[in-house]
């Protein structure tokens, strides 16, 4: 089993944002945008209500101030909303948003109607459902002569060996890993060691993570495992919140709200980091379908929030998207974001993969920032056994690993500072592009020119 330290927080967390109260004969949500928090019980003098001890000191360290979007979504406008008779699944504050389930239109049309109430908006329509089944265990992973196994080329590739060796592996490093589900990570032996502070779920609270998609649990491994000659991740040494945000059966705006509360809750409990490996441009209501022109970093509800991370201190790595070899060929939101590190996929010898999405955003920023090995990525199977997979979804945490040893190495940095630091460190750092970024960045070298620097 793996070791579980759930922050005392949870409890508070748990009360500001709200655990989901989806009805199963509910089948629309929406997003109550509201205009203010004038009514607000929290003050900015005292964000120990709101926020914890680490995620105080983490913005006190960066010199970044506590303001008015870290304030919680006003109780009583929530408690106005769900009087109303709409179910409340989540909240957001930074963008000042409440999510609800609602099968009658015209209590939302009420809810639009209140003095608080900026705007509605339909973001899902259908019927939840639910996988329970897990896979069969085999956990008889092959072993290697290799520390790493066959991981060593994708750690190899950024140096971030010599960081190992230098005692970086992601000590005192918190990564949160916001996905689709972590299926039977909690039963593999060969992750057992990986320090999971904590799960949530903001899809389904009822559902069991560990029984739900299996990419979660793969992102994982390219991080967190530390089973020396089988297998060992990027932040071996890292400690990781767990957290659900994506509905594999659907695709709706509504798993943004998701992803939205994912994010704030990370920031709330501390965390340093943030992977993401999920990315969005088509929804089954193709009227919801992105355009380039709307790759602005400001568009899509979950780029404005990765794009506030680094404004609390937080550094966000996502994966550019899988769409190099289709129509679309553009990075996918939240991939557009400003601030955050947007991967691209690269084979072992450098060379992009067909299918890693190109930059650069609509509004002339350089993306993908940085690339990592996504095409033959090493990483752990549902059955416990090593396998090799193919995705922006694996380059992503592979480089957030290695961000998380470099920060570890240079605590001094602010977010911001780290983020320009790994792309300066880049191959291609004096010509960037739209297909490579700043190319394959050197974290050994990075750190190596952070030595002897005076802030």
């Amino acid at each position: 089993m793996m070791k579980k330290t759930f922050a005392l927080l949870l409890l508070l967390c748990v009360a500001l944002n709200g655990f989901a109260q989806f009805t199963p004969s509910d089948t629309l949500k929406f997003r109550i945008s509201l205009k203010d928090k004038a009514a607000t019980e929290y003050s900015l003098k005292k964000p120990g209500k709101y926020l914890s001890k680490k995620a105080i000191e983490r913005r006190k360290r960066q010199g970044l101030s506590i303001d008015s979007t870290d304030l919680p979504v006003c109780r009583k406008y929530v408690e106005a909303i769900r009087k109303e008779g709409a179910h409340v699944l989540v909240t957001g504050k930074w963008d000042n948003f409440v999510t609800v389930s609602c099968n009658d239109v015209e209590v939302i049309n009420r809810i639009a109607r209140m003095p608080f109430v900026r705007s509605t908006e339909l973001v899902w329509k259908g019927k939840m459902k639910k996988s329970q089944k897990r896979d069969s265990l085999v956990n008889a992973p092959a072993h290697s002569d290799s520390i790493y196994g066959p991981a060593i080329t994708q750690i190899r590739m950024s140096h971030v060996d010599k960081l190992h060796e230098a005692g970086f592996k992601g000590a005192g490093m918190t990564i949160a890993v916001i996905d689709a589900g972590f299926h039977n990570a909690d039963k593999i032996k060969a992750m057992d060691n990986i320090h999971v502070l904590g799960t949530r779920d903001f899809v389904d609270p009822s559902s069991d993570i560990y029984a739900e998609s299996s990419h979660g649990m793969c992102v994982l491994s390219c991080m967190g495992m530390n089973r020396p000659n089988v297998m060992v991740g990027t932040a071996p040494e890292a400690s990781y919140w767990l957290l659900r945000s994506e509905d594999e059966y659907s695709e709706h705006l509504v798993e943004q709200d998701y992803w939205a509360a994912a994010i704030e809750f990370a920031d709330s409990v501390g965390v340093d980091l943030v992977n993401t490996s999920l990315g969005y441009y088509t929804f089954d209501d193709k009227l919801k379908n992105y355009r380039y022109r709307d790759l602005n970093g400001q568009y899509a509800l979950m780029s404005r929030q990765a794009a506030r991370a680094a404004d609390k201190g937080m550094i966000v790595v996502c994966s550019a998207g899988n769409s190099g070899g289709d129509s679309w060929k553009k990075i996918t939101a939240p991939a557009d974001a400003d601030n955050v590190l947007t991967v691209g996929a690269i084979d072992k010898k450098g060379v992009l993969a067909p299918f890693s999405s190109i930059g650069n955003t609509a509004d002339g920023r350089v993306k993908p920032d940085v690339v990592a090995v996504g095409l033959g990525s090493d990483v752990m199977g549902t059955d416990g056994n090593l396998r090799r997979a193919n995705g922006t979804s694996f380059s992503s945490p592979i480089m957030c690993g290695m961000v998380a040893c470099l920060w570890q190495a240079c605590p001094e940095l602010t977010a911001k500072e780290v983020i320009d630091l790994v792309r300066r460190s880049g191959d291609r750092a004096d010509f960037p592009d739209n297909i490579y970024g700043y190319g394959i960045p050197d974290l050994w070298k990075a750190y190596q020119s952070t030595l002897g620097v005076k802030r």
